[in-house]
């Protein structure tokens, strides 16, 4: 197995050119012997230009793939908000990116209330994905988003500020959602849900990760788990020892990595978006109860990979 490379948490990649990794607001997942990983890139701040790709076997040397997808028109023109690509495999062997698309709207740039969630198609992982269109799920707010996927059936995971934390299920083509399956709320503001979620299914439960909706500032994000997607889900606890404000990062998304799990987070800095710092720190869940402690330096051979 080749040495793996030094994780450190809190600062930013560096890719095979030299540059700082657009890895912001990530996808992740395995695919063949690799890592891919789609991210936001802010070189214009948080207006959209690209999604950018990327691939590694240890998670902590990115080489650059290209753009997944660039600035087009409507929804995707230079200028609008596109944030959040996260990418499945369609069971006809596609690719299926899904994204918060947002402003402006009524000439005013970036006031999210445009709040749609985005489609784009490709032929291959790294792309180039060809924008298809975007809705608001069965008539509500979708701002950051996540997916979930097993046996063939995609779920988009998205945080309405009017109602709550859905998870919805997608369409065959996932190219539009079908149903909600769960709508979960915070217990502290039972009006609001959790925004960037993610979720992981371990010991046949699902765990749900998500942070509170407090902009660009941290707070101690948080995670339930259920039996099934429908519920009873748990009251919420926290991911990372209280006051840290989850080791000062937003959640972006937890992945199964070796015998555990990777948490990524994004340490925003609204100053300077694009050299926003990288949070990877290693995961486990154990007897039901998520454990995500700080390190300095790691490599995903302490998840057994």
């Amino acid at each position: 197995m080749a040495e793996r490379g030094a994780i450190l948490p809190g600062r930013v990649f560096v890719d095979d050119r030299g540059r700082t990794a657009q890895l912001h607001g990530i996808g992740l997942q395995r695919v063949g012997d690799r890592w891919l990983a789609w991210g936001e890139d802010k070189a214009a701040g948080a207006t959209f230009t690209a999604v950018a790709c990327y691939s590694s076997d240890d998670l902590a040397r990115w080489r650059h793939e290209g753009d997944a997808l660039t600035a087009g028109e409507g929804d995707i023109a230079a200028g609008r908000i596109v944030e959040r690509p996260k990418v499945l495999l369609r069971p006809d062997g596609r690719w299926v990116m899904l994204l918060h698309v947002d402003g402006p709207v009524d000439g005013e740039e970036g006031d999210y209330a445009y709040a749609r969630v985005g489609f784009a198609i490709a032929d291959r992982p790294e792309g180039p994905f060809s924008y298809v269109r975007s809705e608001r799920p069965l008539g509500n707010l979708s701002r950051d988003i996540g997916v979930f996927q097993e046996d063939g059936v995609g779920y988009l995971l998205s945080e309405d500020r009017d109602h709550g934390l859905h998870i919805y299920r997608l369409r065959d083509d996932h190219l539009g959602v079908e149903s909600v399956v769960a709508t979960l709320r915070q217990q502290a503001n039972p009006v609001i849900g959790y925004e960037s979620p993610t979720m992981v299914r371990h010991d046949g439960r699902y765990y749900l990760f998500g942070s509170d909706l407090t902009g660009w500032g941290m707070n101690d994000n948080m995670y339930t788990s259920a039996p099934a997607l429908e519920g009873p889900w748990e009251d919420w606890a926290p991911i990372a020892p209280v006051g840290t404000r989850t080791f000062e990062s937003q959640v972006s998304v937890v992945a199964p990595v070796g015998d555990g799990y990777v948490y990524v987070g994004d340490r925003w800095d609204p100053a300077d978006l694009p050299q926003s710092p990288a949070v990877w720190l290693p995961l486990r869940i154990r007897d039901g109860a998520v454990q995500l402690e700080w390190r300095d330096e790691w490599t995903i051979a302490e998840l057994g990979a």
